[in-house]
């Protein structure tokens, strides 16, 4: 089965890659994980973060952003010596300041998936990549949300950071053209 040329043979990313990476997201607690998670990985392998990613569960109350927005200086000391996580301060003030400013987003648009899916008209942008090289790190469309978020307050999310959340949650499918998860979007 022909994949992604990022993919290595790690069962672990090859699971990512063929169950979760692209897959249309719903759901505002995954899309607070991937948001928490993509900007973890800043300056990181992804892999290095899926092999987290059950510790950042747990540190992170399953990414229940009504419970992240409430971490007190306690629980910022506490993720701060917790190895099982990217231990990066300014990554986990972050997070808990995101938060605060995705339950605002929730008030406003009643969840979080009808703001980000709004900046697509609730269509998946699908790329036609032959190869990796063409994919891009950034586009007008991530410098559009980056730009609207940090408006609302959001911090550690850039344009690049943005587009992979992006391609983590469907809104970007970017498989390239000879991989079988792209000939299933295209279905």
């Amino acid at each position: 089965m022909k994949r992604c040329g990022w993919v290595t043979d790690d069962p672990l990313y090859m699971d990512y890659h063929d169950h979760e990476w692209g897959q249309p997201v719903h759901d505002d607690r995954t899309h607070f994980e991937f948001l928490v998670l993509e900007s973890a990985q800043a300056g990181l392998s992804w892999i290095t973060i899926l092999r987290k990613r059950e510790n950042y569960r747990e540190a992170y109350d399953n990414f229940q952003p009504e419970i992240v927005a409430t971490y007190d200086t306690s629980k910022l000391d506490s993720l701060l010596n917790n190895a099982g996580i990217v231990r990066n301060r300014r990554k986990i003030e972050a997070s808990i300041n995101n938060a605060k400013c995705f339950l605002e987003v929730q008030k406003e648009f009643g969840t979080f998936d009808r703001y980000i899916w709004a900046f697509v008209k609730n269509q998946s942008l699908i790329g036609h990549w032959k190869d990796l090289s063409e994919v891009p790190a950034s586009t007008e469309l991530s410098d559009q949300i980056s730009k609207d978020m940090k408006r609302r307050g959001f911090r550690f999310i850039g344009t690049t950071i943005i587009y992979s959340y992006l391609q983590a949650v469907g809104i970007i499918i970017d498989h390239t053209i000879d991989c079988f998860c792209y000939q299933n979007a295209n279905k």
